[in-house]
């Protein structure tokens, strides 16, 4: 049985399509329009990850708040929204399918003020979220109230700190990644590098470039990259390497790790000449990578050498 009610908000109205228990958060929402197939325009049970609002934070509508502070857990509820509640639902909804396919929900509007985004149809990306916004329109949501955490209980995702909690939290990123790594285990590593390298870099892009601060976030954005790209090499992602060090290297060309992994992803892909003018170019920037390097060149002359003989076996009777 359905029970229908006003929540004393003007423009809602709230259906309980499925009772709870317990307390008043991580949710399931579906948002529809108001036409007579009740079109479906977003869903977060086909994402398969419940939505989650942290109190006084961003990327929400405020009147989730209030819609959600009137279930219980376990609660399955239909609210009807006017347009005073819906206008900037598009703008939540870009944030909330960038962050399900795992992209930053703040990079494509970061240099842009929220006035500007408020109106800024054109640039959402979605035809149906475009047309919503060009065009506000009442809304259903669908919210099923999953669980309520504590903030002592919440781990927020790195999109969703300030500036200085994502500097906080990349040395311990960095330290747990560390450690990740020292234990073999490569993948689990690499998450907490890139999670590092992007709170880095969503500082970094309101700084100047090649200014003092700028600088000193590139350093660290740096060290971690190279981080990264040695879990790349454990995990045979040789190309990759050679992106990624390729890219600290045009941008700064005295930083000899990165001419050093880089020479060691040519070796593994039989680039000999590129490997040994990245290693040459390490012992001009630090000679005391003398032994390192040595014993790198031994490894790739035997490397070449194999590979010589399986193109000579490969190719033996062919003319």
């Amino acid at each position: 049985m359905q029970d229908t009610m006003l929540l004393g908000v003007e423009g809602i109205k709230k259906t309980i399509l499925h009772g709870g228990t317990g307390d008043i958060p991580k949710f399931i929402t579906g948002a529809k329009l108001c036409d007579d197939e009740r079109t479906v325009i977003d869903d977060s049970k086909v994402v398969g990850t419940p939505m989650e609002i942290v109190i006084g934070n961003m990327f929400k509508l405020d009147i989730w708040e209030t819609l959600l502070s009137s279930m219980r857990i376990g609660e399955v509820a239909e609210f009807w929204c006017d347009i005073i509640h819906t206008g900037i639902y598009p703008i939540v909804s870009k944030s909330m399918r960038r962050i399900s396919e795992g992209k930053d929900p703040v990079d494509w509007h970061i240099h842009t003020c929220g006035m500007a985004n408020m109106f800024a149809y054109h640039s959402l990306g979605y035809d149906d979220l475009d047309e919503l916004m060009k065009e506000p329109k009442p809304l259903y949501f669908v919210l099923e109230l999953v669980r309520v955490q504590q903030p002592s209980e919440y781990n927020r995702e790195s999109w969703a700190l300030s500036d200085e909690e994502r500097l906080k939290i990349v040395p311990v990123l960095h330290g747990q990644a560390n450690k990740l790594y020292k234990q073999g285990r490569f993948q689990d590593a690499t998450q907490k590098y890139k999670e590092a390298i992007i709170c880095i870099k969503n500082v970094q892009t309101k700084e100047k470039s090649w200014e003092a601060p700028w600088l000193r976030l590139e350093k660290m954005a740096n060290t971690l990259t190279l981080n990264y790209c040695q879990c790349l090499l454990r995990m045979e992602e040789y190309y990759e390497v050679l992106e990624h060090t390729s890219d600290i290297i045009n941008q700064h060309p005295g930083v000899v790790k990165a001419f050093y992994l880089r020479g060691k992803a040519h070796m593994e892909v039989w680039n000999e000449a590129e490997a040994r003018q990245d290693f040459s170019r390490v012992l001009d920037l630090d000679p005391g990578m003398k032994k390192a390097v040595k014993k790198e060149l031994a490894k790739l002359a035997v490397r070449m050498e194999e590979k010589n003989q399986e193109d000579k076996n490969k190719y033996k009777g062919m003319f």
